[in-house]
């Protein structure tokens, strides 16, 4: 009445990495991983905007 399992897989396991985790770059090491804009040339109204979007309240 019952059947036995199939005993391969549908899709292959993925294979074991023990490479250094410390050796590669994640987005923490980039100034884009802490959420700071991407950098302009003499862009005055970019920072004029950042500026304003980042000013405390009690600044204003």
């Amino acid at each position: 009445m019952s059947t036995a399992p199939d005993p391969t897989p549908a899709e292959p396991r993925p294979a074991l990495v023990f490479d250094d985790p410390l050796d590669q770059q994640s987005s923490d090491d980039t100034d884009r991983g802490w959420g700071d804009r991407p950098r302009t040339e003499n862009d005055s109204a970019a920072d004029l905007k950042r500026f304003l979007d980042e000013k405390p309240p009690h600044h204003i």
